[in-house]
C-alpha cells in the first residue's frame, strides 16, 4: 500500500472508529499499526513491516491466521448457507458440531446452547442457572460467587461477575450483585479456598452458581492457581446443591496444554462456556450443558429459555469450528503444545533474577512476567512499564499486548519453533531493556 493510501486510513479511523479498551487521546499521539493482511503467526502492516502476533489476536487465532482447511471451510459452508435461525430450525453444522463439542467436552456435558461470543455465552450462563433453579423449585438461588480478578466478559451480567475493579468501576451502578472471593492464585489456594467456603456456606441455599475461570485468570494477569483449588471447588457445588460454571473462553481449546483447563483437576461442571478459539475467525461462542440441566427447561412453553441471539448456531461459524475440531485431531495439536510449553517456561523463568520483575510464570502456551510499577505512577492494569516493553517489541516486529505491568506471551499454538525463539528473545531483551 502506498503512504498516502496508508495515511488516508489512519486519518479516516482517526476520525471515525471508536477503538476497545484504549485512551482516544493517546491513540490519537500514537502511530498505529494498519494490518492488511495475516498469515501463520505473523500480521502484515500496510507499510510491509510484518509482526509476530504474540498474544493471538486476543487469544483467539489458536490455529494460526490463514489455516487453509479453515479457510476451504469457510468457502464451502458460504457457498450453500451463510446463515438462518436457529429459533424451530436446524441445519448439519450446528447438529454435527454439538455432537462433537460434547465428544470432546468434560464428562456430562451433553447440550449445547450457540451464542455469538464468550461474554454472550457467560450471559447465557448466568441465566440458566437462575431459571434452572426456580424451575426446579428454589426460586431463592439467585446469588452468585466469583474470585477477585476475575475476567468474564463485557456484557452487563458477564461484568458483574468481574474481579477487575478497572473495568468495573464505570458500570457498577448498574451490574447486580455478585459475592466476591480471593484469588487462589495469592496466598495460597488452601486459605483461598477456606475463604470461598465460609461464604458459599454462610448461605448455600441462595447460592445459583459458583464461576470462576478454570486454573488462569487471563486479564488478572495471566495468575495461576493450582489444580486442587478447582476439584474441592467442584466438590463444593455438590454438596450445596448450586452449579459450577467454568468460563474456558481462554483456557479452552489447548492454550493451558490440555483440550481444557479443567482437565488438570479432573473435574466436570454444570456448565461450561467456550468462545475466541472456537470457530476464529467467525465470531461464536458455546454454553455446554448437562442434561441435568437441561431437563429443568422441558415443560410447557413458558419453562424454555428465553434467550437467544439473531446469528447463534451460525452455519458459517459452526463449520468453521468443525473444521478446527477436525485439525487439533490431524494435526496432533496438543502434542504441539507439549512441546513448545518448555521453551516458554524456560524464558519467562530466566527473567525472575531481573531486579524489576516481581513475578514470573507459565502453563502451556502462556509465558507471563511482571513489571515493578513506575515509582509513584498507575500500577496494574494501568501501570507503564509493560508499554514500553510493547514498544521496543514493536520496534523489532513483535505485538505484544501487556496487561499493564504485566508482560505475557500467548501466541497461535501452530507458531514454529523458530518463529517462537524469537518471540521468546524480542519478549526476554524487552523486558531487560526497560529496567
Amino acid at each position: 500500500m502506498q503512504p498516502a493510501a496508508r495515511a488516508e486510513l489512519v486519518a479516516l479511523d482517526r476520525r471515525h472508529v471508536w477503538h476497545p479498551y484504549t485512551s482516544a487521546d493517546v491513540w490519537e499521539q500514537t502511530e498505529p499499526l494498519v494490518i492488511t493482511r495475516a498469515d501463520g503467526a505473523r500480521l502484515f502492516d500496510a507499510d510491509g513491516t510484518s509482526y509476530l502476533d504474540g498474544n493471538a489476536s486476543w487469544w483467539t487465532a489458536s490455529l494460526g491466521h490463514g489455516h487453509p482447511r479453515v479457510l476451504r471451510a469457510l468457502a464451502a459452508q458460504a457457498s450453500t448457507l451463510a446463515h438462518c435461525a436457529l429459533a424451530g430450525i436446524t441445519h448439519e453444522p450446528a447438529a454435527r458440531l454439538a455432537a462433537e463439542l460434547s465428544a470432546v467436552a468434560p464428562s456430562g456435558l451433553n447440550r449445547v446452547f450457540y451464542t455469538d461470543n464468550g461474554s454472550t455465552a457467560i450471559e447465557c450462563a448466568v441465566k440458566m442457572a437462575i431459571q434452572a433453579h426456580a424451575q426446579r423449585g428454589e426460586p431463592q438461588r439467585t446469588r452468585f460467587v466469583a474470585l477477585d480478578g476475575a475476567f468474564h466478559g463485557d456484557t452487563v451480567g458477564a461484568a458483574s461477575l468481574g474481579g477487575v475493579e478497572v473495568f468495573r468501576r464505570p458500570f457498577a451502578g448498574v451490574l447486580f450483585d455478585c459475592v466476591r472471593a480471593p484469588s487462589p492464585a495469592e496466598g495460597g489456594h488452601a486459605r483461598a479456598f477456606e475463604a470461598i467456603e465460609a461464604l458459599v456456606r454462610d448461605d448455600p441455599g441462595s447460592v445459583a452458581a459458583v464461576v470462576v475461570e478454570p486454573i488462569v485468570q487471563g486479564a488478572a494477569g495471566m495468575q495461576i492457581y493450582a489444580p486442587d483449588y478447582l476439584k474441592a471447588l467442584a466438590a463444593l457445588t455438590r454438596d450445596v446443591g448450586a452449579l459450577l460454571v467454568v468460563d474456558e473462553v481462554f483456557t479452552g481449546f489447548g492454550r493451558t496444554g490440555p483440550m481444557w483447563a479443567t482437565e488438570h483437576a479432573g473435574v466436570s461442571p454444570d456448565l461450561m462456556c467456550v468462545g475466541k478459539a472456537l470457530a476464529y475467525p467467525i465470531p461464536m461462542g458455546a454454553v455446554l450443558a448437562t442434561d441435568a440441566v437441561f431437563d429443568a427447561f422441558r415443560g410447557p412453553k413458558d419453562r424454555a429459555l428465553m434467550y437467544g441471539h439473531t446469528f447463534c448456531g451460525n452455519p458459517l461459524g459452526a463449520a468453521i469450528a468443525r473444521e478446527v475440531l477436525a485439525v487439533y485431531r490431524d494435526e496432533a495439536v496438543l502434542a504441539g503444545v507439549a512441546a513448545k510449553a518448555p521453551a516458554i517456561a524456560q524464558a519467562v523463568a530466566s527473567l525472575g533474577a531481573e531486579p524489576h520483575v516481581t513475578g514470573t510464570r507459565s502453563l502451556g502456551m502462556i509465558g507471563a512476567v511482571d513489571l515493578r510499577p513506575d515509582a509513584g505512577g498507575a500500577s496494574g492494569y494501568l501501570g507503564a512499564r509493560g508499554w514500553r516493553v510493547f514498544e521496543h517489541a514493536r520496534r523489532r516486529g513483535v505485538y505484544l499486548r501487556p496487561l499493564g505491568d504485566t508482560v505475557y506471551v500467548c501466541p497461535p499454538l501452530t507458531i514454529g519453533a523458530g518463529d517462537l525463539d524469537t518471540l521468546l528473545e524480542v519478549m526476554c531483551d524487552g523486558v531487560r531493556a526497560v529496567a
